[in-house]
């Protein structure tokens, strides 16, 4: 599973075939048309061209809707580019356990593989400057950790995970403790060990940031020659992270004022999927 940690994998996976099967679980149409001792072979094709991330998830799909480890030959390395037509992994099982999981494991493993190959056009994109491209929390609800990981596997690199990991003093922090330096401070004195990082949207916000202890910024709706300037004042005190307004247009002009991250929610709130079928082979 390499990055994947297997509990929360299952953990997922059991919750989307749950929503898929009922309780009892069944699978009413397979069940009536397909004998249970049948086996078949099936292929999961690249319906378009596109970066892969999720095929261990969908082995876990399949694993456990047969109720035994099937032949799952993956073809195609995660974060790897695949063409229209490419196969990306065999499998054998029972008929009705392939057909059963076919559309749980597709649904992650298209929405994964959507989501790396947006996250590779940025990481393209960025290809030769100091700035790499960041998510957000903008995540699927119960979807967040495979998400995440598909935004590595397309080359990008995860912010945060959620409010515990690392703790972020935004516009609504600022206003609720009277400034940046006393949310900064009491920030500090409630958890020493957590990193923290403010967002700022002047210059003047960025060194009182810096002067209060603040080593990671976030530089909300700046234009470009905004940037300059904090790059300028505070860039040898303090990681910088671009955000809003981001576009693979534009991404050139604002990686060139010299910011460290980019930030994108779309890469996982509107990443259109990978399409990816199963075709059984014929008998």
């Amino acid at each position: 599973m390499n990055e994947l940690d297997v509990a929360e994998v299952e953990l997922i996976v059991r919750t989307a075939l749950a929503e898929d099967l009922g309780s009892p679980p069944h699978d009413v149409t397979s069940e009536a048309t397909i004998p249970a001792e049948q086996v078949d072979t099936a292929e999961l094709v690249a319906r378009a061209d596109g970066v892969v991330a999720g095929l261990p998830v969908a082995a876990v799909v399949f694993n456990d809707t047969s109720g035994r480890t099937d032949t799952f030959d993956q073809r195609v390395g995660e974060g790897d580019r695949v063409s229209r037509g490419d196969v990306l992994a065999v499998i054998t099982g029972p008929t009705r356990a392939l057909l059963t999981a076919e559309r749980t494991a597709l649904n992650l493993l298209s929405r994964m593989s959507g989501v790396a190959t947006h996250t590779r056009r940025w990481a393209d994109a960025l290809a030769g400057t100091k700035a790499t491209v960041l998510d957000t929390r903008k995540t699927t609800p119960g979807l967040r950790y495979l998400e995440k990981y598909a935004v590595r596997v397309g080359g990008g690199t995860n912010k945060r995970m959620g409010l515990y990991d690392v703790a972020m003093i935004k516009d609504n922090h600022k206003l609720a403790a009277g400034s940046i330096t006393a949310a900064f401070r009491l920030v500090r004195e409630k958890s020493p060990d957590v990193p923290v990082q403010v967002e700022v949207t002047t210059v003047a916000e960025a060194v009182e940031a810096v002067e209060a202890g603040a080593t990671f910024l976030l530089c909300d709706n700046m234009a470009p020659r905004l940037l300059r300037e904090v790059v300028a004042e505070v860039g040898d005190r303090a990681q910088l992270e671009a955000t809003g307004n981001l576009r693979l247009e534009n991404v050139a002009e604002y990686a060139a004022t010299g910011v460290d991250y980019l930030s994108v929610g779309g890469l996982t709130h509107s990443s259109p999927i990978l399409d990816i079928a199963m075709d059984l082979r014929p008998r």
